[in-house]
Parts: structure tokens; C-alpha cells; sequence
């Protein structure tokens, strides 16, 4: 006979911050696990799902979109879990301020300590990490949420370019990156607790699709100018209009009136790049745009960016955004929707 499935008990945490479209997205998901055993035997077995939603205090609260959210209970209610996900927030101007939460963040330590797995979806992260349970370890969020995240939290190691970082121990943190990379987090975490099998059904049933390339294609460079060094600065807004020149860096350099040597040193001061690494970064962008939103060939995008040598260029696309030119486009043009 058949053992009864485990039950695996999962709290979503909202905020007033939290993004409805993932909240809620994780609660369908989980909460209609049980149901789709009518559609697919491969989903019954092993375990079902019960998530809940909780907050400071249980009752309606406003998401960052506007759209009332219903916390059933309050995480002075829940004194144990298997699984605690706190989903995407979005806050003003992408700058995370620490010590809104502290009864939440003290709450996720405790859920730890007494055995939780904690996950974050997208921006979710910054406040996992305020726990301090993440230093010394890799975690990831979205590009955007970057430069706040090393701001607030220099001790942990940024994998931007990672759709999923599973860290700890053992195991028991779980975060995922950009924006619906919450459904690798999903699909990994019902492999975990009901197998490969059922997650695969689940991926076919919802159309979830695993970000196997990682998420550097879907980053786009921005680069850091409130560094205060006007000099740089000036270089930069240069660069902007004329990285496709030949010796844009010589050129730069002139421009701020800084000796190459020093100018190179004080340039990745203030932007965390080197000259060159930062001029290639802008030229994969401008190519990026062309892939896009025209139909000219690759070799001819790598002469207009400033690469004489499509090869290359084609090894650097790749090296930065990691996969190819060709595999780009197809991801990202818009395709032509046949009319019936």
C-alpha cells in the first residue's frame, strides 16, 4: 500500500513592497499541486504543498502594484515551517533601506534555527540577507537590485549571472535571480520535496521553462556614475556617444586630462570596471539593441560597434552575455505572430 504523501509547509511572506504577480504566482503554483493529480499521476506521491501567506500582522495589506493582498496569519503565529519564501518587493529608485522589518527578520533567523529551507525570489533577497545568515556565502537577485545589495550586504558574493544559488550547509538557502527565474526556484523546490518527475510535470503543465543559459543575457549594463569623480564622469559621457571609435580609451583619457596610466587606476575606481572591460560592455549593449530590433547580419553589427574582426566580436558576445550572437536574437527579437 501506498504511503500517504508528506505534506510540506510553506510560508509566503508579504510586505507592503511584495510584487502580487509573484506572490501569488508561488501560491497557485503550490496550492494547485494537489489538484493536478487529476491530470497527471506523476504528480501524486511523495508530498503535497500547503502555502499560506503571512505578514507582521494578518489582514489586508497593499503590494507595491496596489492589488490587496490577504495574510491569513501572522508570523507570531507560525512557530515552524518547512519552507519560508520571501518573494520579489520593488522599492523606490531600486535603493533597499535595512531596519524596516526587524520582527521579520528576527522571525526568519528563528525559522532557520528550528529547521526552515529560507528562499527569495528576484529582490526578495535583500531582505533575507539582513539576517546575516547569507555572509560568506553566493547568493543572487536581480541586475537591477545590484548595486544597492553590495551597498547594504559587502559580505556576500553576487551571482548575477545565476538563474538559481543554492547555499548553506545544508542546503537550506535557496534564491533565485531576475524576475521569473521564481520559477526555476518553484520547480526546484517540488524536485526536491516530490521529485524530478513531478516537477517536470509541473513545468509542462504551467509551460515553465528552466533558464538553462543563466541570466546574463537578460542583463542589461548600467553603468555606476554617482561615483563623485568628475573627471571620470566626463570620460564616461564621452564614451557613451563614441565607444565604437578606434582607441576610444586613449581618447577618453585625453578627454579628462589624466595620464593614461593614472586614468585606468582611477577609472575602475569609480566604476568597478577597467577601461576595457567597460568599453566592450558598451559595445555588446549597442549590439544587443541591434540583435534585437533589426535584421542586419552579425558581422555587419560588430563593424558599427567598433569590431573589425567578427570573430572576435562573436567570442566576446558570447564571453558577456553567455550565449551567441545568433542565439540572442532569437531569444529576444520579436517574432512576426502569423495572421489566420
Amino acid at each position: 500500500m501506498r504511503a500517504e504523501p508528506r505534506t510540506v509547509r510553506v510560508c509566503l511572506v508579504a510586505i507592503p513592497e511584495v510584487m502580487a504577480s509573484t506572490l501569488m504566482g508561488l501560491y497557485d503554483v503550490l496550492n494547485s499541486f494537489n489538484l493536478l493529480g487529476t491530470y497527471s499521476d506523476d504528480l501524486t506521491g511523495r508530498a503535497q504543498f500547503k502555502a499560506e501567506i503571512v505578514a507582521m500582522t494578518a489582514g489586508s495589506l497593499t503590494s507595491a502594484s496596489g492589488v490587496p493582498v490577504e495574510a491569513k496569519r501572522s508570523i507570531k503565529q507560525i512557530a515552524s515551517a518547512d519552507v519560508v519564501i520571501i518573494p520579489s518587493v520593488l522599492v523606490e529608485r531600486g535603493e533597499w533601506q535595512q531596519g524596516q522589518y526587524p520582527g521579520i527578520v528576527k522571525w526568519l533567523s528563528e525559522m532557520h534555527a528550528a529547521g526552515a529551507q529560507l528562499c527569495s525570489t528576484c529582490s526578495g533577497v535583500l531582505l533575507l540577507a539582513e539576517t546575516g545568515l547569507l555572509d560568506g556565502k553566493d547568493a543572487t537577485v536581480h541586475w537591477m537590485y545590484a548595486p544597492t545589495f553590495r551597498r547594504n550586504f559587502p559580505n556576500v558574493r553576487l551571482r548575477l549571472e545565476r538563474a538559481l544559488v543554492v547555499a548553506g550547509r545544508n542546503q537550506e538557502f535557496l534564491m533565485s535571480g531576475a524576475s521569473t527565474s521564481w520559477h526555476d526556484l518553484i520547480l526546484y523546490l517540488i524536485a526536491q520535496h516530490a521529485g524530478p518527475t513531478a516537477a517536470q510535470a509541473v513545468a509542462k503543465f504551467f509551460a515553465f521553462q528552466w533558464h538553462a543559459d543563466g541570466l546574463s543575457p537578460y542583463a542589461v549594463f548600467e553603468p555606476v556614475t554617482d561615483h563623485g569623480d568628475a573627471a571620470i564622469h566626463k570620460a564616461q559621457s564621452w564614451l557613451a556617444r563614441h565607444f565604437s571609435v578606434a582607441n576610444s580609451i586613449e581618447q577618453a583619457a585625453r578627454i579628462s586630462r589624466i595620464p593614461e596610466r593614472s586614468f585606468k587606476r582611477r577609472f575602475k575606481s569609480a566604476t568597478g570596471h577597467a577601461p576595457i572591460d567597460y568599453v566592450q560592455r558598451l559595445r555588446v549593449e549597442e549590439a544587443k539593441r541591434r540583435l534585437e530590433r533589426t535584421h542586419a547580419p552579425v558581422d555587419e553589427i560588430s563593424w558599427n560597434v567598433g569590431y573589425e574582426d567578427p570573430a572576435f566580436f562573436r567570442r566576446l558576445f558570447k564571453r558577456i552575455t553567455g550565449i551567441t550572437a545568433g542565439a540572442y536574437r532569437r531569444k529576444f527579437h520579436i517574432p512576426e505572430v502569423e495572421v489566420a
